[in-house]
């Protein structure tokens, strides 16, 4: 005869269905559990029901109680679960656009991050954002609502202080708030790009920026990127030959080759945008890691035929997810009008919380210490490229990326899958070409890890096995 299930007590089955997140490391070691009261109110148990569920867990050592302040989670802590995005690198994985777009989120002691769009965190942690957080939350007046169209006003009018420091002359409504730099672009594309329509890159260039227009159904074609800028005879020619109505430029530090564009170069640019009536879209991320005086085409232009895309992703923190777009106001006022339409409004507490950092003077000092840091990363990046005699396309005096090539190595996508064996993360050259199964011998390096010990011993390595020492 089968025996009857026992029957648990409501405790047991609160203690259980507790213990089962502990486990599960949904509750990890040292985390707070409710207050009896609080729990009990918010599960509708009476609250010795919690008590006796709290002393079990207390005598199967799951938590512990700590006089005066409540339960603590004292478990084991369970292996964590990885995100879809935050997958190991798989050495049988496909080397492609979105594999590398996936190493950005990917954190993991022990390797080497040569493909890092991002520097390193130590670098960025001198900002110490829980003050500003703290800042912002002391005062909660309009973190409840949807902000502003155009985006929080003070943090715009922090903006308008420094885009009049790279010689931009504007005023507050020229000016909107994005949700970073990919966000802007995706807004720019989605005004100023019909599918079908051609438009203008720059080749090596912003490989997620391919992948956006790809997706909207427009048809880039590349301008080759050299050493000055874009290649101004292929960018007259294709003006000439095509209806392009949008060229998509970074003119300093740019991503991959970290070049600037040369002021005559940058002034030619502007004279055929002009003449062909083109719209030039200016992707500034990197501005904190080159001074003010640095020259930027919609500074030489101030907004004719240009948007200017920024971000704080890179400088202060990616989390933040800020960003904006200038221009003529009546472009701005269009792209406030199709942010509201997509996503209402902006994060007002992201925003907050970067016009508390820009309106600190401590500010200045973080960007003029990034820059320092850049600039001996650089140099110092420049010496191992030449040691391990890398052909390197630009020699800048500070940016955050090098493009270089390896003697006896033709395709880079090739040698990043032999260098994972080893834990060393590249990034292929062909990504950054728009004909992304293009053989290049090219790889975007990023100068902060580039004196890694792991990733000279194994590049060494892979080039005695070339030449045979």
């Amino acid at each position: 005869m089968l025996s009857e299930p026992r029957k648990i007590s409501l405790a047991e089955k609160v203690a259980m269905d507790i213990g089962r997140q502990i486990l599960a490391g949904i509750l990890k070691p040292g985390d707070k559990l409710p207050s009896l009261r609080e729990y009990a109110r918010l599960n509708g148990y009476s609250k010795n029901t919690v008590i006796s569920a709290f002393d079990l867990l207390g005598e199967r050592a799951l938590v512990e109680p700590r006089h005066g302040k409540g339960f603590f989670v004292r478990g084991v802590e369970a292996p964590a679960e990885r995100e879809d995005d935050e997958e190991p690198v798989g050495y049988s994985r496909v080397i492609d656009t979105l594999w590398l777009m996936r190493q950005q989120a990917i954190r993991e002691p022990g390797r080497s991050h040569l493909a890092e769009g991002f520097p390193p965190v130590d670098w960025l942690t001198y900002m110490r954002l829980d003050r500003f957080h703290r800042q912002v939350v002391r005062s909660v007046g309009g973190l409840f609502r949807y902000g502003n169209r155009y985006g929080y006003q003070p943090l715009r009018q922090q903006l308008v202080r420094r885009l009049a420091a790279h010689g931009m002359e504007l005023g507050i409504r020229q000016l909107v708030t994005t949700f970073g730099a990919n966000h802007a672009l995706d807004l720019i594309i989605r005004r100023y790009v019909a599918p079908g329509d051609t438009v203008l890159v720059e080749q090596p260039g912003y490989y997620p920026l391919y992948g956006k227009l790809q997706l909207h159904g427009a048809k880039p074609i590349a301008i080759n990127r050299r050493a000055d800028g874009p290649d101004l005879a292929e960018l007259e020619l294709a003006l000439q030959q095509t209806k392009a109505r949008v060229f998509f430029i970074q003119t300093i530090a740019h991503n991959p080759t970290g070049t600037d564009v040369a002021p005559v170069v940058a002034k030619r640019v502007l004279e055929l945008a002009a003449a062909h009536d083109v719209l030039i879209v200016e992707n500034d991320a990197m501005a904190d890691f080159k001074p003010n005086s640095a020259l930027r085409l919609s500074s030489l232009a101030q907004f004719r035929n240009t948007l200017y895309v920024g971000s704080f992703s890179k400088s202060v923190s990616a989390s933040l997810r800020s960003g904006f777009i200038a221009g003529e106001s009546s472009r701005i006022e269009e792209l406030a009008d199709l942010k509201m339409l997509l996503h209402i409004g902006s994060s007002e507490y992201g925003e907050r919380v970067l016009e508390a950092i820009l309106r600190e003077g401590n500010f200045l000092r973080h960007v003029s210490r990034l820059q320092d840091r850049t600039r001996a990363a650089t140099a110092e990046g420049l010496e191992v490229l030449q040691r391990l005699d890398a052909t390197v396309f630009a020699t800048p005096e500070q940016s955050l990326y090098l493009w270089a090539k390896f003697g006896g190595i033709s395709d880079t996508r090739a040698l990043t899958t032999r260098l994972l064996e080893r834990g060393v993360v590249l990034a292929p050259g062909a990504f950054f070409n728009l004909d992304a199964d293009q053989v290049s011998p090219w790889t975007r390096l990023n100068v902060a890890y580039l004196s890694d010990p792991l990733f000279l011993r194994s590049m060494r390595e892979e080039l005695d096995g070339i030449t045979g020492g």
